[in-house]
């Protein structure tokens, strides 16, 4: 009954660990990816500033001042400018497909260049992650000198996918690390250890199953410990079916490991340690198991 106690206390224990590794790992998962969020936004900012930046230069502009970035909703920034400008199309269109490229949270978006006085878009385009769903229109077009605003919207939900996206590897990931823990942590299969303290009679052999070992005529014959356990089932019920499944579950498979031929060998070992006593034998009992055969 202790035995039984500790070795469900054991499980228990492992079980409570298991948890507290998966909830340990999964809120860390949680917290880098909010933390790799806002890098990707602090940097996707820098980038928009180096679009208003590259615009000027190519506006022949390169005294005046990009403006703060401003973000005026959910997923949209403006970009403004201290002074007026012109810019070609073509340029606009390359310059921020170029950029954005590296941004990894930017895989659709829309440009509009509005006018600051009445806020009529004087030029627009949309890319998407397939070239050919791209909307560009007017290129090669260059735009008078006046005051623009950049409005760039990126496409919702596009940090929630790269988020889902961290936490599917991370839960594959975990569960694989359960997977190894829970293989580790799971206690050898032994057999209580009242078993051992008693001494089996079997013909004229003794078996110390405690010590492992066979005393013939004052002789000894070590035995292996899965020959022990192997034995020991058959002491347990002499002259009675023992069936192969059974030995199998027992011996190896309640220890993770599902052998057949191997079962065969121990038998055979056991067979040739056993032959000094004419009167025990291990006999096949086809279709069934093996049984252990003591005559008188």
């Amino acid at each position: 009954m202790i035995d039984s106690r500790n070795l469900l206390f054991g499980k228990h224990k492992y079980l409570f660990g298991l948890i507290l590794l998966l909830c340990m790992a999964v809120m860390c998962v949680a917290f880098n990816t909010e933390d790799s969020d806002d890098f990707a936004i602090a940097r996707r900012e820098v980038l928009l500033r180096r679009i208003g930046h590259e615009l000027l230069l190519q506006s022949g502009d390169s005294t005046s001042r990009v403006l703060p970035v401003k973000k005026i909703a959910e997923n949209e920034y403006q970009i403004t400018f201290e002074n007026e400008l012109t810019f070609q199309t073509d340029s606009l269109v390359n310059t921020t497909q170029r950029l954005l490229a590296k941004d990894l949270l930017a895989s659709e978006y829309i440009v509009k260049v509005v006018n600051c006085g009445n806020g009529s878009t004087a030029y627009g385009f949309a890319i998407s992650k397939n070239k050919k769903d791209d909307i560009v229109a007017c290129i090669g077009r260059k735009q008078p000198v006046a005051c623009y605003m950049i409005n760039i919207k990126f496409k919702p939900l596009v940090i929630n996918k790269v988020k889902n996206e961290y936490f599917l590897g991370s839960l594959s990931l975990l569960a694989f690390v359960g997977f190894v823990f829970l293989k580790a942590a799971k206690p050898k299969v032994m057999l209580p250890e009242g078993d051992y303290t008693n001494l089996f009679a079997l013909g004229s052999v003794v078996f110390d199953a405690k010590n492992r070992k066979l005393i013939i005529n004052e002789k000894t014959v070590g035995l292996t410990g899965t020959e022990t356990r192997v034995l020991l089932i058959f002491a347990l019920s002499p002259n009675e079916v023992i069936e192969r499944s059974r030995l199998q579950k027992e011996i190896w498979e309640d220890e993770g490991v599902i052998v057949g031929r191997s079962l065969d060998m121990f038998i055979s070992k056991l067979r040739k340690k056993l032959e000094y006593d004419p009167n025990i034998k291990i006999v096949v009992i086809r279709g069934k198991g093996y049984k252990l055969s003591i005559t008188s």
